[in-house]
C-alpha cells in the first residue's frame, strides 16, 4: 500500500487501526536496524522502536504531506536515537569512551552480529565516531540514502553531511589501517 493511501486511510476513524498496521508492517523493519545501528543493544533497540511507533500513532493525524512520510518517520526514530544515546551518557555519568566501550562489548557478544573478523572490526570503527557521524555513515553506507534524503532527515545542509560523510570514513580507515 502506497503511503498516500495509508495516510487517507488513517484519517477516516473506521480504518485507522488497519492503516496503521499497514504502516508498521512496511516500516518496522527499516525503523528497527536504523536504531540498531545505532544503540547496538537488541532490547534497547527493540523499546525504542515501540518509543518511535508509539509517537508516529500520537503524531500521524497532523503530519503534513510537505515531506515524505518515510522521512519524517526516519526523522522520529534519528531523534529518539540521539535522545537515548545522550541520556544515556547523562545517566551514567559515562564519558563518550566508556558508553563506546560498553557498546563494543555488545558488539562482540551479540549472536545477532555475525561476521568475520573484518565486519567486526568495522563496527567497532563506526562506534568510535561521535554519533552525528555514526549517523551520516550509517545512513549513506548501509541504508544508501541520498543526501538530499537525509537532509530532510536531519535538518542538515547537503554540503554540511557530504564533509560529516568524508570525515567518518577517513575515520574509519585510520580506524582499520591499526593493528
Amino acid at each position: 500500500m502506497e503511503d498516500k493511501e495509508l495516510l487517507e486511510k488513517f484519517a477516516q476513524p473506521e480504518s485507522r487501526n488497519m492503516a496503521f498496521n499497514q504502516l508498521v508492517r512496511k516500516y518496522q523493519q527499516k525503523v528497527y536496524w536504523h536504531i540498531r545501528k545505532m544503540v547496538i543493544d537488541h532490547d534497547d533497540t527493540d523499546d525504542l522502536t515501540q518509543e518511535v511507533f508509539v509517537k508516529i500513532w500520537k503524531n500521524l493525524e497532523n503530519f503534513r504531506n510537505d515531506a515524505q512520510l518515510y522521512t519524517w518517520i526516519y526523522r522520529i526514530a534519528t531523534n529518539e536515537c540521539l535522545s537515548f544515546l545522550s541520556s544515556k551518557k547523562r545517566k551514567f555519568f559515562l564519558p563518550l569512551n566508556d558508553v563506546t566501550a560498553e557498546l563494543m562489548e555488545k558488539i562482540e557478544s551479540s549472536p545477532d552480529i555475525a561476521g568475520d573478523e573484518v565486519q567486526l572490526k568495522l563496527q567497532k570503527a563506526i562506534l568510535k565516531l561521535p554519533d552525528k557521524q555514526r549517523l551520516v555513515f550509517n545512513m549513506k553506507y548501509f541504508d544508501e540514502m541520498k543526501y538530499e534524503e537525509m537532509s530532510e532527515i536531519l535538518g542538515t545542509s547537503v554540503g554540511a553531511l557530504k564533509a560529516s560523510y568524508h570525515i567518518a570514513v577517513k575515520k574509519i580507515e585510520e580506524y582499520l589501517k591499526q593493528d
